[in-house]
């Protein structure tokens, strides 16, 4: 059947001479695998980390490799494309989402959520939180978004995904300054964290992923990210 789906890029891999593997994920499908023949019909930009594109394929239920006729950008970057800090960003976001997008079905909050992380890299002012907000927004439609604490709750738990008083039994327990910027981004306003608080509020907040998604591992992109961040 003549599919025309709207798709984020993900990783696209050498197939032959004249073709590559584009992992995608789709509005209507979540993740799909086109096979895509190189050239006229798919430029470099249409296959370049997180671009968001159109695909029109021919798909068939009984494959996981469908073959794509036509492919084009949907959104253009605008600012990405000359711009190291969002590049180094994009690698951050792109691994990031190789690792939580899985679903071979559609899910309409996870893919406004992953839109919207694309936007923000290609349009905000301020970057150094970012790669923060970002993992707080896909948080919400994975299943573990943060509860925004009460005055009294000033250690959030990395385990149960909530805010508390210091006491937990485990060593999973963020301490201010981390829970209090934590609180902040939640509530959606201003953080001020030096580069080194930033780093660590950062791991601690992939540990949280760690915890919370099955098979996620070490990402390899954050010391990248660190650096540029600095």
């Amino acid at each position: 059947m003549l599919v025309t789906a709207e798709a984020i890029a993900l990783r696209a891999i050498a197939h032959g001479d004249r073709s590559v593997v584009l992992r995608t994920w789709t509005r209507h499908a979540g993740v799909r695998s086109y096979l895509v023949r190189t050239g006229a019909k798919a430029r470099p930009a249409v296959l370049q980390p997180l671009a968001r594109i159109e695909v029109i394929a021919d798909e068939r239920p009984d494959r996981d490799l469908h073959a794509a006729r036509e492919l084009r950008v949907r959104k253009p970057f605008v600012r990405i494309p000359f711009d190291p800090v969002r590049g180094a960003i994009v690698l951050f976001a792109q691994e990031l989402l190789l690792r939580v997008l899985r679903a071979e079905s559609a899910d309409e909050d996870l893919h406004a959520a992953a839109e919207a992380v694309i936007e923000d890299i290609d349009s905000a002012d301020d970057l150094h939180v970012l790669p923060h907000r970002m993992l707080l927004r896909l948080a919400a439609p994975l299943g573990f978004q943060p509860e925004i604490p009460d005055s009294a709750e000033d250690h959030f738990d990395l385990e149960e995904g909530r805010f508390t008083q210091a006491g937990a039994r485990h060593g999973h327990l963020l301490a201010p300054p981390y829970s209090t910027a934590l609180a902040q981004l939640l509530r959606d306003q201003p953080v001020s964290l030096t580069s080194v608080q930033r780093r660590a509020l950062l791991d601690h907040l992939l540990l949280y992923y760690r915890l919370h998604v099955d098979g996620m591992g070490e990402l390899r992109s954050p010391g990248v990210l660190h650096a540029v961040l600095a």
